[in-house]
């Protein structure tokens, strides 16, 4: 399993980083509609939907939906006025999602039988993440097509870190359960772990004198998104528990499917964009 894991981080770590960085800013947002789409795919089992019709006109209605988001255009004065809001929201889901893992499986009486309460938390955990990817990667794009895709990576290397680093301080020193309900493996001396890493490599980044924000904002926004991106961890676990899946899906080798891989970014993207973009 661990093999697997790692020879398909070797093919999707440079993958990733050529999308970022050499994809034009119109194609990756293609991209990332399409990868949302695939996420609203697996979706569908948390709504108990096995029909592929329907699986099929969900995960369409998902890709038009962002579509319209993004095509939208610009001159519409409401359009950055939707995206902040929309991720303004996502901080109220975060809070709830908090709750909600924090409370399984008695939290599950509110939601587990209710699909609308379900829809709104497919809406909540993708349309704020693609919001939040379109606004990083769209910083200073005129003048320098790179210098967003720095920022995305940026958050893209602090939620591996913390996964990272929980996963080897959890097989070290681990004893202590830190969601047992939800997620049996994750241990609180790895959750502390994974936090160490990824602040000193927050520290480190800032540090490097790229990114332009005071380090008080930089560093409340980083610590936040390393935090959530964990709970977005927790809450899809939560989600697949209550589904009686293990994998959101079997795409790719090792990691299981599109949500098992973005699970924590669809927390710390749009966290870490709201508070860097919008609390100047």
């Amino acid at each position: 399993m661990l093999i697997h894991r790692i020879l398909a981080a070797l093919v999707l770590i440079p993958l990733v980083i050529i999308i970022l960085f050499f994809a034009p800013l119109s194609v990756f947002s293609c991209i990332i509609i399409l990868v949302c789409g695939l996420a609203a795919w697996e979706w569908t089992q948390f709504l108990h939907i096995d029909q592929k019709q329907s699986k099929l006109i969900f995960t369409l209605f998902a890709i038009v939906l962002l579509s319209v988001l993004y095509f939208m255009p610009d001159s519409l004065t409401f359009k950055a006025s939707l995206y902040k809001v929309i991720l303004y929201l996502s901080i109220i889901w975060w809070l709830v999602a908090l709750c909600l893992v924090a409370t399984y499986p008695k939290s599950t009486q509110y939601w587990s039988d209710c699909n609308v309460i379900k829809l709104l938390f497919a809406f909540f955990t993708l349309v704020p993440f693609f919001i939040g990817m379109i606004q990083l990667r769209s910083i200073n794009y005129v003048f320098n097509s790179y210098h967003g895709a720095i920022w995305l990576l940026y958050v893209f290397v602090l939620v591996w870190a913390t996964d990272t680093g929980a996963y080897f301080a959890g097989r070290t020193f681990g004893k202590r359960k830190l969601a047992a309900k939800v997620s049996p493996g994750k241990t609180i001396e790895g959750f502390i772990g994974g936090v160490v890493l990824s602040t000193i490599i927050c520290v480190i980044a800032y540090f490097s004198f790229f990114f332009k924000i005071s380090f008080s904002l930089f560093l409340i926004s980083s610590l936040c998104a390393i935090l959530v991106s964990v709970l977005g961890d927790l809450t899809e676990s939560m989600f697949k528990r209550e589904a009686g899946i293990k994998d959101s899906g079997h795409l790719i080798p090792g990691h299981g499917g599109i949500l098992d891989r973005i699970d924590s970014l669809t927390a710390a993207v749009p966290v870490f964009a709201t508070l860097s973009l919008y609390l100047l």
